[in-house]
């Protein structure tokens, strides 16, 4: 055992947990932490980004990618707070992630003292905990704490707030090893699992529909051996993009208010729903009162406050998805549903995915994108009609390969998490996918990209609008565009290269291959401007609060 500084003690803490980057800026309270880090450059890699949401967004793209701790650090006020919506982005979709604040001295706590802010409270209805540790005694415990809280379980978000006077002062030392984390079986009811596979047993038309509860257990072989032994026809939210191979033949694409319409159709014709690790977003179900109306619906997730929240189901299995689904693989009879699957397959052939040919699209951009890259790389996306491209058109064969803001719906996330994820998997072409309104947001992070040479690929979808909320008010609100466009003479291209970076700008699929291969090879970052048509929309649609049977196309508009 022995004495450390209460710095010493989280650079010594990070280290157990196996953590080798972290994302940050420093500030006043912060700066002991800072100074540690300095000493220790050879272990723990810092990334100063351009701002403390970048950080956020950072950590949770590191996490997704790699299925570690996510690691950021901010100074007190407005630099914690800075943190705040990376972290209710992590939350909401059960990412991983340590914040570690640090705050003024416990003197100065409750005076309004320069700096402060109650960054523990802020943060508490989007953390699975948060602490303030003003007793350096308690801190490496609350440290380890932290770490764990963050990965059991349904994953999450956890905060660490320091006092500066608790970075400086001085306590007794003694590494650990990190406890392991197990999976949640206590929880399995076998009689619920037997009678769930005595209703697999009996139905004509399973549907299963994945989400990102799978992606997380690392469920997905499986979720594909079920899928296979009871013959299911399969879809997935966009949390769940990879569970399933998108070309596997029982694969119908995303559900949901921009699903196919094989899913959504197809969904209304099973008998069985089997939903995997996803929540019943309003996205997902549109209308909760006529969601599968004609199936019994099972739900299996790890967390219990999810069952029965927005749908009610027949039976429910609480517990970690890859070993239920192990247990439901060993009691179900194998089988072969030729009707239902040919029914499956004629619904796909009858609505095709399909788009405008003969001038720059989104769809065209994402497909060639995936041709390109044959499929294999980590696709990064922001928040609007480019993320639902990304989710209907590249066709992910793995998960954690779809990276990107579910429900939070955060503009801004991509080019922060995409930083994550290169660092992560420096060997995978890392593409982050960006509306020009998200660009504008966190566009500053191209110059952290450049700074410590992070060669990722941004790809900027510009239709000189905010493209989703333009599509809403063309059918709903009769075209009246309150805020919404954004033609003016911000050029991203100048930008991109004023930060470092080379930059293309392509207004044909010809230009934007040529201009992909380039980025390719550059071993920098890039960024590659693609000009569109402001009234591209996203096809097929639901409107709110509609069936997702109703969901329709623009022919379906032109009849």
């Amino acid at each position: 055992m022995k004495q450390l500084t209460g710095s010493e003690i989280v650079i010594e803490c990070l280290k157990e947990q196996g953590v080798d980057t972290v994302f940050g800026y420093p500030g006043g309270c912060i700066l002991n932490i800072y100074d540690e880090l300095y000493k220790h450059q050879g272990e723990i890699k810092h990334i100063l980004t351009s701002h403390e949401q970048g950080a956020s967004h950072a950590a949770d793209g590191y996490a997704r990618a790699t299925g570690k701790v996510g690691v950021c650090m901010a100074t007190s006020g407005p630099g914690a707070t800075n943190l705040v919506t990376g972290i209710a982005t992590a939350y909401m979709d059960s990412i991983p992630v340590v914040a570690i604040t640090a705050n003024v001295g416990v003197t100065l706590l409750g005076k309004d003292s320069f700096q402060e802010v109650d960054i523990a409270g802020v943060v508490m209805p989007i953390t699975k905990y948060s602490f303030i540790v003003k007793n350096v005694h308690e801190l490496a415990d609350t440290i380890r704490r932290a770490f764990k809280i963050a990965k059991s379980g349904r994953p999450g978000p956890v905060l660490v707030d320091i006092t500066k006077d608790v970075t400086a002062n001085v306590a007794d030392y003694e590494p650990m090893k990190p406890e392991e984390i197990e999976r949640v079986t206590d929880t399995i009811d076998a009689a619920a699992v037997d009678h769930v596979a005595s209703m697999i047993n009996k139905a004509k038309r399973p549907f299963i529909l994945t989400g990102g509860g799978v992606v997380i257990s690392d469920a997905e072989q499986e979720l594909r051996t079920l899928a296979d032994k009871i013959d299911a026809a399969v879809c997935d939210t966009l949390m769940g993009k990879g569970a399933i191979e998108g070309t596997a033949d029982r694969y119908t694409g995303m559900i949901g208010m921009h699903g196919t319409k094989a899913s959504n159709f197809g969904l209304a014709e099973a008998d069985l729903l089997i939903v995997v690790g996803a929540r019943f977003s309003d996205r997902v179900i549109g209308n909760a009162s006529k969601f599968a109306e004609h199936a019994r619906i099972v739900h299996i997730d790890v967390d219990q406050a999810e069952i029965n929240k927005n749908i009610a189901v027949d039976e429910y299995i609480i517990g970690d998805a890859k070993v239920i689904l192990q247990q439901l693989i060993q009691r179900v009879e194998a089988s072969k549903k030729p009707e239902w699957m040919q029914e499956i397959q004629e619904l796909k052939q009858k609505f095709p995915m399909t788009y405008d040919k003969g001038v720059l699209t989104g769809p065209e951009i994402i497909e060639k994108l995936y041709e390109m890259t044959n499929g294999d790389a980590t696709v990064v996306t922001e928040v609007g009609q480019h993320q639902m491209w990304a989710a209907q058109y590249y066709k992910y064969k793995k998960p954690h390969q779809l990276l990107t803001s579910g429900g939070l719906g955060t503009m801004g996330y991509g080019l922060g998490a995409s930083l994550g994820a290169k660092l992560a998997r420096p060997d995978e072409t890392v593409v982050n996918i960006a509306g020009d309104g998200c660009f504008r947001m966190n566009m500053n992070e191209i110059a952290t990209a450049v700074r410590y040479n992070i060669p990722i690929i941004q790809i900027v979808i510009n239709n000189h609008v905010l493209g989703m909320v333009r599509q809403w008010q063309t059918l709903f609100y009769d075209k009246r565009y309150s805020n919404t466009i954004l033609n003016d003479s911000v050029d991203f291209v100048k930008l991109a290269e004023a930060m470092g970076a080379d930059a293309y700008r392509v207004t044909s699929i010809e230009e934007f291959e040529d201009a992909f291969r380039k980025a390719q090879a550059a071993g920098k970052p890039v960024v590659i401007d693609c000009i569109i048509n402001e009234d591209d929309k996203v096809w097929p649609m639901v409107a709110p609060g509609k069936p997702i049977e109703t969901c329709f196309s623009e022919e379906d508009i032109d009849k």
